[in-house]
Formats: C-alpha cells, structure tokens, sequence
C-alpha cells in the first residue's frame, strides 16, 4: 500500500492516512476503561453509542472496545439544566475516569475525564 499511496500522492491525489483513519479502513479497534468517580450520573456517549445508565451512575465502570476511534462525548456540568458539551479522542489500552475539575473555581458542579493509567 506504502507504494501506491506514494505513487497516488505524486499526482496529488492523495493524503497520507492518519492513524484513526488506518485503524477504521482496517478494521481495528481501540479497548480502554471508563469509571465513574463523581457524585453524578454522568451519560456519555463512544463513537455515537449512548452508555447503558448502570455504567453513568455514580461508581459505575465500563470497558469499551471501539470500532469507529474512540471519540468519548459528555456532559461535563453535573447539573440537570445546564450543558457543556465535552468531547476526547481515547488513546487504547487507556483507563480513564469522571472527577470534578477542580481548576475552575466557583463551579462545584464541574467535572471533566481524566486519564489515570
């Protein structure tokens, strides 16, 4: 393939492939962890795919195998009436967890996703 895309890009035709690109052509997938670490239910979705509540809930954990990159989106204010759309590109073989942000001061209701191996 290395040959041929060098011989496409030549002729301008095309763009060297990025790596989420590659893994979706190819079929591969990315598996990491996602806990729950705040007071909150915290829904999200993986690649367009709503969490079951179980895993939102407070102390809920999950792990995921993605097919489409990774892309975790959330709510990152705790509150019911208030949204702030949030969105990460997960790395594989990552765990990562929902804690309150405390680097925005006067927002109890902040939380944000941390990676934490």
């Amino acid at each position: 393939m290395s040959n041929n895309q060098d011989i496409l890009q030549g002729f301008g035709l095309v763009e060297e492939l990025d790596e989420q690109a590659g893994e979706t052509i190819s079929g591969g997938y990315e598996v990491f962890t996602v806990r729950n670490a705040t007071g909150y239910n915290v829904s999200y979705l993986v690649d367009g795919t709503k969490t079951p509540a179980q895993f939102a809930k407070s102390g809920g954990s999950a792990v995921w195998t993605a097919y489409k990159g990774g892309i975790i989106t959330f709510d990152a204010d705790g509150r019911d009436n208030y949204v702030q759309n949030k969105s990460y590109n997960l790395a594989d073989g990552g765990r990562y967890e929902f804690q309150y942000n405390t680097k925005t001061p006067g927002n109890p209701y902040d939380i944000d996703l941390y990676r934490v191996a």
